[in-house]
């Protein structure tokens, strides 16, 4: 076969020279063409070292924040067992706000800054300027959205889980202290305009050392900055080549976001708390007929339960419940003659010689 294969390639090459020339330009060609492609596929070839994901698979969805039920020293016992990684934590590159305009730049700084403030508002400054590197991080990776507002308030207004805490735990009804807010801020915008805090590299992830996300085990973890532990993606996705996303130059309403997050807040506590009445149940409302209200049905045939649970709870005298003061209870009891309130000024039981006795507390 082989000799065959020979002749035919000799004949080949004396009667149509040109031809054969090009025939052999074009099989090698895809030869390389070929092995090229077995070896910078990670699916095909496997081989360790090569930052460029598959082209193939699709970003990893974010997980939301689920932690394990631990105590707080167990929690600070499993995560101190976990390595951190061997190897290069290549540092991320310097973000820039490119083109955006004065109203895309405040609300990208806004934004960064609530980050910064309800996440690591009581961290060192190296703490706070690891929180701003996840966020600036998350903003260049494709698994996330491209503009700084959007990756901050993502999965705010959904019961699956928001991907920073301060968002949907309450923290936006607390007003920031100035001097916080103020310090917070300058390091936003220290970070929107270049500065890069090396230690955490690429990470996408952190959460507090006392607690365990169910997602810690499934990440490398690269960096401990005071109270928080940073991780990265696993694999390709986690390497320098694959923070390929443009910013978008431009940011979605802040305020709004932050409306929606409250707004959603509060209306997961409503409906848990409606849970909770035997019988009732919460009714699907579309966003105008709801506009910040919540319908709630007792269906009929639990209303003789719910009427019962009603009648059957503990009732609690309210200044019982709420531990009130004596003044409280004096006020609330309606007795103004009360003996064991002690009037507000007494007389002197004896003028000085020569003076006029005062009340305290009296009108001059």
């Amino acid at each position: 076969m082989t000799r065959t294969m020979a002749l035919h390639t000799a004949r080949l090459w004396r009667d149509y020279p040109q031809q054969a020339i090009l025939f052999g330009g074009l099989a090698l060609g895809a030869f390389v063409a070929l092995a090229g492609a077995a070896y910078s596929s990670p699916t095909l070839s496997g081989l360790p070292g090569r930052d460029a994901p598959a082209a193939s698979k699709a970003p990893p969805a974010p997980p939301p924040l689920l932690v394990r039920e631990l105590p707080a020293q167990d929690a600070l016992a499993i995560n101190r067992g976990i390595p951190i990684a061997e190897g290069p934590n290549s540092a991320a590159r310097p973000f820039s706000l490119g083109k955006a305009d004065e109203a895309a730049r405040s609300r990208a700084l806004e934004c960064l800054t609530s980050a910064i403030y309800y996440e690591a508002g009581q961290e060192s400054a190296d703490g706070q300027r690891a929180v701003a590197q996840v966020v600036l991080n998350r903003v260049r990776h494709p698994a996330f959205p491209s503009t700084v507002c959007g990756v901050v308030y993502e999965g705010s207004t959904r019961a699956t889980g928001c991907q920073f805490t301060f968002t949907c735990d309450g923290s936006l009804f607390h007003r920031p202290s100035d001097a916080g807010w103020e310090r917070a801020r300058k390091v936003a915008w220290s970070a929107l305009t270049g500065s890069v805090y090396k230690p955490a590299g690429n990470a996408t992830h952190y959460h507090a050392d006392y607690v365990v996300p169910y997602w810690a085990s499934s990440l490398t973890k690269n960096a401990v900055v005071g109270a928080h532990i940073f991780y990265r993606w696993s694999g390709g996705w986690g390497r320098p080549s694959a923070f390929s996303q443009s910013y978008a130059q431009r940011e979605p309403d802040s305020q709004a976001l932050r409306t929606a997050a409250a707004a959603a807040e509060q209306k997961q506590e409503a409906q848990a708390a409606i849970a909770g009445v035997p019988g009732a149940e919460p009714l699907p409302m579309d966003d105008k007929e709801a506009a910040g209200r919540i319908g709630v049905r007792l269906t009929p045939a639990k209303q003789e339960a719910a009427r019962k649970a009603v009648e059957a709870a503990p009732r609690v005298d309210y200044v019982e419940e709420v531990d009130a003061s004596k003044n409280l209870r004096w006020a609330l009891s309606g007795n103004l003659t009360d003996s064991q309130q002690v009037p507000l000024g007494t007389t002197k039981a004896a003028a000085e010689p020569g003076g006029t006795a005062l009340a305290l507390g009296s009108p001059n």
